[in-house]
């Protein structure tokens, strides 16, 4: 670490405080971004295999034009009328299913999470909510009750209840679906047990904090029954699965042949520029609307619109959903080549440009080994390639790069990888 990012950690620390995290046992000093690479203070340029939010790569050309174009020209709030609110909806909701017909703008998924409580909580005239393990689903204090990944602890809040993930590396996919299946509907049981109306379920469609689990197909399927039938709702949180990201759908939850009740969105939509969106049912936003007021000033302004619409054309122009499904497809055969050889991969799995590397320290009985990803994480990181990590235990290596991530950066990745972990396990 040089003395001028040291310098900047000491200044940073001092003005913000010790509630903020920094990634990686040496952090990185950025100061620009283009397409799937960032830059740091020094020149040296590092393959980003980590960041979904821009989603159609760093600083791209089309979306920092648009948001230019729009910026010099006009941005006020929402209560004026402006064409591109009004057209960017119409091209945003022509990506989902006809039933989910109406879309409410926001700046961040965690206050289009949190809305998408209170219209649950508003219709369902329910409290009771069902999570994963480790789910993640934003920062509110709504949301915290339901975040345990924040810090891996239990929520104590008396309506949420947890289920663990369906886990396809220690059971069967089947066997996986069908427990989660059981453990949602027994969740429901314990709810109206204590007096608790069932509100929601909701889940990342790639169960991506939980450690990345997308097989099998359809696994949603019975549990959203389950939640139907006890007057609840289905939210699915679209902000790290959805966008083009699985390859083969562009949301999440179209791989498991559900339609929500509910879709949550965040900042990939705006390339990392502020911008969200809650999806709904339209007889749920009447429902909603007839009962109480919601009022974003800036969610889904002029600007925000413009930044959206551009975003959606260059996932359109430059095929991006087409990418994520062959490219990820590539990756994930040179990552299954990788695991052969090293036997600390446990488990590969993932969907489009979304993959998960298990890290174990005894194959045989699947044990999480964080210690070991967290020495991957850091020392990809120092090579130039930048990862993260999830899972219940931190185990869980996370691949999730901007899409325009090509067959020749996979190769980059996959030569870095190689490389450290031959590195790693000869010491």
């Amino acid at each position: 670490m040089n003395a001028d990012t040291a310098t900047l950690m000491q200044r940073r620390a001092a003005l913000l405080g010790p509630a903020y995290r920094l990634f990686y046992q040496y952090p990185k000093h950025f100061v620009r971004g283009e397409g799937v690479w960032l830059i740091d203070s020094s020149g040296r340029r590092y393959l980003d295999a980590y960041n979904n939010v821009p989603a159609v790569g760093h600083c791209h050309p089309a979306v920092v034009a648009a948001l230019h174009q729009q910026a010099t020209t006009l941005n006020t709030h929402t209560r004026y009328l402006h064409d591109n609110v009004v057209n960017y909806a119409e091209k945003l909701l022509a990506t989902f299913p006809p039933e989910l017909g109406h879309v409410m703008f926001t700046c961040t998924g965690s206050e289009a999470n949190d809305l998408a409580l209170r219209v649950a909580s508003t219709v369902s005239q329910g409290r009771g909510i069902i999570i994963t393990r480790n789910a993640y689903h934003g920062v509110t204090s709504a949301l915290v009750d339901i975040s345990p990944a924040l810090d891996n602890t239990t929520p104590t809040a008396p309506h949420v209840r947890m289920v663990d993930a369906p886990d396809s590396y220690r059971k069967t996919p089947q066997q996986a679906a069908a427990d989660f299946t059981r453990d949602v509907q027994a969740a429901i049981h314990d709810l109206q047990q204590h007096g608790i109306a069932p509100s929601a379920l909701i889940v990342d469609t790639l169960f991506a904090s939980d450690g990345l689990y997308s097989e099998p197909a359809g696994l949603l399927t019975g549990a959203v029954a389950a939640m139907r039938a006890a007057g609840g709702l289905f939210i699915a949180d679209e902000v790290q699965a959805g966008l083009a990201r699985a390859g083969s759908h562009m949301w999440g939850f179209a791989r498991h042949g559900v339609i929500p009740d509910l879709v949550t969105l965040g900042k990939p939509l705006g390339n990392g520029h502020p911008i969200a969106a809650l999806i709904a049912r339209p007889a749920l936003l009447a429902e909603f609307g007839a009962r109480t007021r919601y009022f974003n000033t800036f969610g889904g302004n002029p600007v925000s619109a413009a930044v959206g619409m551009a975003v959606l054309q260059v996932i359109e122009d430059e095929q991006l959903q087409q990418n994520a499904l062959t490219t990820g497809a590539y990756l994930m055969d040179g990552l299954r080549s990788i695991a052969d050889d090293y036997p600390l991969i446990g488990d590969v799995r993932g969907a489009g440009l979304y993959a998960g590397l298990e890290i174990v320290s005894n194959p045989a009985e699947k044990t999480p080994d964080s210690g070991m990803a967290a020495q991957l994480v850091n020392q990809l990181a120092e090579n130039g390639v930048l990862v993260g990590a999830s899972g219940s235990h931190g185990q869980v290596i996370k691949v999730r790069p901007p899409l325009p991530f090509k067959p020749a950066d996979a190769d980059h990745f996959l030569e870095i990888l190689r490389h450290t972990l031959q590195t790693l396990t000869s010491r």
